[in-house]
C-alpha cells in the first residue's frame, strides 16, 4: 500500500508518518510512505528514523512545476498512491481581516488549497488510470464554522470543503474523496492561534493513535461525505 503525505516536517503529518510506519502493514500488504514538507533538514530526519522504502523528499507543494516533477519520480519508482493524504497547511497570525497583510493571505491560500490542487492534478491520472484509490484533504472544524481573526484559514478550508465535494462528484467507483476534520490538537498551528490554551488538547502522537487506522478505514462510503476524526 503507498501511503502520499504532504506537510510531514512537524504536527499531524509527522505523527501519521510514524503511526503508518508502526503499523508496517494492512491486510497483509507492506505499507510504503512517501512524505514530502519544504523543510530539507526534517526530510533528512524522518529518513534516518524509518528506512527504505519509505521516502522523504524535500518539496514546496506550491510549486506546480517541482511538483508534477516529483509525483512523476513516485510514479515511476513506487506507483499510483493507494491513498494520499493533503496534510501540508498554515494559519495566519490571527488578526482582523482589513488588517491581514496582502502576501500572507496569499501565502495561506496557496498553501491550503493550490498545495492539494496541484499533488491531486499530479497524481490522480495514475489513480484513475489504476482504477482504485483515496484521497483525504485535511480540512479543520473551522472549514465548517467561523471565529474572529482567521478569516483567511476559515477561507481555505471552506474552500478545501467545496473543492474536494466537487471532486467526490467526479471520481469513479471505486476512489473517493474526503475533506477530513482532524479535531483540536495540540500543533504549533492550534498554538498560534490559542497561545499556551491549545496545551490542553492531546499531543498529535496521541491523536494519530486514533486517526490512522480511522484514515485507513475511508473509502468509496464516504467519498463526498463532511467526516471528522473520532
Amino acid at each position: 500500500m503507498h501511503i502520499v503525505i504532504t506537510g510531514a516536517s512537524r504536527g499531524l503529518g509527522r505523527a501519521l508518518v510514524s503511526a503508518f510506519a508502526e503499523q508496517a502493514t494492512l491486510d497483509g500488504e507492506p505499507i510504503r510512505i512517501s512524505a514530502c514538507a519544504r523543510s530539507v533538514e526534517a526530510m533528512q530526519e524522518l529518513a534516518g528514523q524509518h528506512d527504505a522504502p519509505h521516502r522523504f523528499d524535500a518539496l514546496d507543494v506550491t510549486d506546480a512545476s517541482a511538483v508534477t516533477d516529483w509525483a512523476g519520480r513516485l510514479l515511476d519508482e513506487v506507483g499510483p498512491p493507494s491513498l494520499l493524504i493533503n496534510n501540508a497547511g498554515i494559519i495566519n497570525t490571527p488578526a482582523p481581516l482589513h488588517e491581514v497583510p496582502v502576501d500572507e493571505f496569499r501565502r495561506v491560500l496557496e498553501v491550503n488549497v493550490t498545495g492539494p490542487f496541484n499533488t491531486i492534478r499530479a497524481l490522480l491520472p495514475a489513480m484513475l488510470e489504476a482504477g482504485r484509490g483515496t484521497i483525504v484533504n485535511l480540512s479543520s472544524g473551522w472549514g465548517r464554522s467561523t471565529a474572529p481573526e482567521v478569516a483567511p484559514y476559515c477561507a481555505s478550508k471552506f474552500a478545501i470543503e467545496g473543492l474536494t465535494g466537487a471532486l467526490a462528484d467526479e471520481l469513479p467507483a471505486p476512489l473517493s474523496a474526503i475533506a477530513l476534520n482532524p479535531g483540536v490538537i495540540d500543533t504549533d498551528m492550534l498554538r498560534v492561534a490559542f497561545g499556551d490554551g491549545a496545551a490542553g488538547s492531546p499531543p498529535p502522537d496521541d491523536w494519530a493513535r486514533r486517526a490512522a487506522p480511522y484514515i485507513l478505514s475511508l473509502g468509496r462510503r464516504q467519498n463526498g461525505v463532511a467526516c471528522t476524526v473520532p
